[in-house]
């Protein structure tokens, strides 16, 4: 039988709480409120004692990335302006998203010639994602982006949310280029954004948090996923199952391999997806 932890600071309370940020057991007289979960005292006052201390006691996410100063949303906010921006361009430029929305291969009157990631074209994988046409389609995801990932950059820390991020998003390509005709084409940043979206399920199951309004929300974008015409759903599902399996090695991983098990996640995710795509590559070669 598996002894229940005991608070840190009152060592004759048990607790089944724990500090999001470095982990220890906190009582209820000890814990903080947190825009997610709790924290102990010590990591809201930022750390406490100087030298090997203050650097043992260093306030962390949960996944055991360093808490900086400055913006906590600044990826966030980063990866919602690059959106915009390129909905901008292709707002502007005739031949823009011609140019860098996803698809396998297809001759394309507008250019004059054969496109797509199989004509040599990789750097599609990577300009879909942040490439949206109409104002419904960019308004949506960036909602979703802001509403995630305010919480899950918190939690992560800026370098693993944005693995996250782009990894989910690479995965949705990878899985759309692999199972969707090779002449449909397919923008939007849906799949990183559904990896946030798995993440997030990952991460309040983590924190022993109310998961009923966050699967009802999962809910809702599969319904849409699967009843709204012209969505690549194949990119949907990438990113979501890609944004699970990172997550969860991310927040659930033993504290001792940490970065290994964490890395070695993100290293298979990317390994696959690579791979379905050169799969995909050589069938249309």
């Amino acid at each position: 039988m598996s002894q229940v932890p005991h608070c840190y600071r009152h060592p004759g309370v048990e607790t089944g709480v724990r500090c999001t940020r470095c982990e220890r057991p906190i009582c209820t007289d000890c814990m903080v409120d947190a825009s997610v979960g709790f924290q102990c005292p010590e990591c809201v006052r930022g750390g406490s004692g100087t030298g090997h201390s203050r650097t043992a006691n260093q306030p962390r996410t949960v996944a055991g990335g360093r808490i900086t100063g400055g913006d906590p949303h600044l990826v966030t906010h980063l990866l919602i302006g690059a959106n915009l921006v390129v909905f901008v361009l292709a707002q502007v430029l005739p031949r823009f998203v011609a140019e860098t929305t996803l698809i396998g291969l297809a001759y394309d009157p507008r250019l004059g010639r054969e496109v797509g990631v199989a004509d040599g074209e990789w750097y599609r994988l990577l300009s879909s994602m942040f490439l949206h046409q109409e104002v419904w389609h960019i308004a949506g995801n960036m909602l979703l982006l802001w509403f995630l990932g305010v919480a899950l950059e918190e939690q992560l820390g800026r370098v693993r949310f944005l693995v996250l991020y782009l990894l989910s998003g690479l995965a949705g390509g990878a899985l759309t280029l692999l199972l969707a005709a090779q002449n449909q084409s397919s923008l939007g940043a849906s799949g990183a954004v559904y990896g946030l979206l798995g993440a997030t399920v990952v991460l309040v199951r983590r924190l022993n948090q109310d998961l009923r309004p966050v699967l009802a929300l999962v809910a809702l974008n599969l319904v849409i996923t699967f009843f709204w015409r012209d969505i690549a759903w194949q990119a949907h599902i990438g990113g979501l199952v890609a944004g699970v399996v990172i997550s969860y090695a991310m927040v659930n991983g033993p504290r001792e391999r940490r970065a290994l098990v964490q890395w070695g996640a993100c290293g298979a995710v990317l390994a696959l997806s690579l791979l379905t795509v050169v799969l995909r590559v050589s069938a249309l070669s």
